[in-house]
């Protein structure tokens, strides 16, 4: 029996329109899923696909980022009273970052909007959310429908990237700004370029219907050539996204809908996305219990931590002091960081220790030789991002 006749269940996991070619360059077999599909962890090593992205143009397989088409006449009443951030400024071919919440105030998912039209708009987000949206559309006149499978997307990021699209023929794609969305032709085959992105440099995101998507990656590997593209996995977008001090789900918070202990869930205030939350544009769910946590101050807060040594502080315990008695947070996301040459993490903090240029202590733990070793590093509290080039909001990009 052929592959492509065999029976889902002995081949569960989906593959992207891009598998094909992302199985011809894997050369460790280093596949994860992600929303009901096989994606590529690692293609060589995380080291070199890291600096790929941080000095060339890199390309990552979208594709499986949870998509929904939400239209009407009631779309934008019915996503204002669904997240935090006010959509009525949300302007025609822009795209918002956003979060939404339950009536206690604590994250749902956070995700992308994109307003395709005046009254069409798209919803990208990394789990599926298809019964809360649909719970909260009640009242409303809109129509929500998943589109994920209908729309293939590729991350094309790096210094390098906007002379890489504008070689395979995109132009006028260096006049999008950030958060602008642009629309072009590949061929026969429409694309849409969004300048967006996770790893907190220069890039875009390219949307597309599935049978345009390998001659897409194929244009712009030839494209990329001379500028060391290079396709890349997760492990290498992780470290650019702590890099840029962005939240991953499930790793720095994890969905109060899946939360099962007291206590586990998060505020938008607790998750320093505060500038998220509009109090001024009416109703919203969950405006209740956070603008009461404003009012009292939140109890801990997600903070950038700067810790002494080279040793990632992986799911460290925080304490006050260097003797560990008094534990105040927890490390959610750590890396060493090789281009700010920094120990970096992201962390929950306990009030008062949060703010800016506070000192914690982080209980880091090291195999050495299958002996652990605990050793107590010296942190401070600083601003996030860590890492934040000009080039990301230069418009138009410097040639690289």
């Amino acid at each position: 029996m052929t592959e492509s006749l065999a029976p889902h269940f002995k081949q569960p996991l989906l593959k992207t329109p891009f598998h094909e070619r992302a199985r011809a360059l894997s050369q460790i077999d280093s596949f994860v899923p992600w929303a009901g599909y096989t994606t590529v962890d690692v293609f060589s090593t995380m080291e070199q696909e890291y600096f790929s992205i941080r000095n060339a143009t890199t390309l990552y397989d979208l594709t499986p980022m949870v998509k929904y088409r939400v239209s009407g006449p009631e779309a934008m009443p019915y996503l204002n009273r669904l997240v935090t951030r006010d959509v009525a400024k949300l302007r025609p071919d822009r795209v918002a970052y956003c979060v939404w919440c339950n009536d206690a105030g604590h994250l749902i998912d956070d995700g992308t909007i994109f307003r395709m039209g005046e009254s069409d708009y798209r919803i990208c987000t990394a789990e599926r959310q298809i019964d809360w949206l649909l719970d909260s559309a009640i009242g409303f006149d809109v129509q929500i429908v998943e589109v994920t499978e209908q729309i293939a997307a590729l991350a094309v990021q790096g210094p390098t990237s906007c002379a890489v699209l504008k070689t395979m023929g995109l132009w006028g794609v260096e006049k999008l700004k950030p958060f602008e969305i642009g629309y072009f032709m590949l061929g026969a085959h429409p694309l849409t370029v969004s300048r967006t992105g996770f790893t907190g440099d220069l890039g875009y995101e390219l949307w597309m219907e599935p049978g345009a998507a390998l001659g897409l990656w194929d244009a712009l590997m030839e494209a990329g050539r001379s500028r060391g593209i290079r396709a890349i996995g997760s492990q290498a977008l992780n470290v650019a996204r702590i890099e840029a001090g962005f939240l991953l789900p499930n790793v720095d918070f994890v969905s109060a809908e899946h939360t099962i202990r007291t206590g586990r869930d998060r505020s938008p205030l607790e998750l320093g996305l505060g500038w998220l939350v509009d109090f001024n544009k009416g109703h919203f769910t969950g405006r209740r219990a956070l603008l009461q946590e404003k009012t009292q101050g939140p109890r801990r807060q997600l903070v950038g931590l700067d810790i002494a040594g080279n040793k990632p502080a992986h799911n460290a315990l925080l304490y006050t002091d260097d003797s560990g008695k008094r534990e105040i947070g927890s490390v959610t996301s750590a890396i060493w960081s090789p281009t700010c040459k920094r120990n970096i993490a992201l962390a929950i903090v306990d009030a008062p220790h949060f703010q800016i240029g506070s000192t914690v202590w982080a209980e880091i733990y090291l195999n050495r030789e299958l002996v652990w070793e605990r050793r107590m590093s010296r942190a401070q509290v600083v601003e996030r991002p860590f890492f934040a080039p000009e080039r990301r909001r230069a418009t138009p990009p410097a040639e690289f």
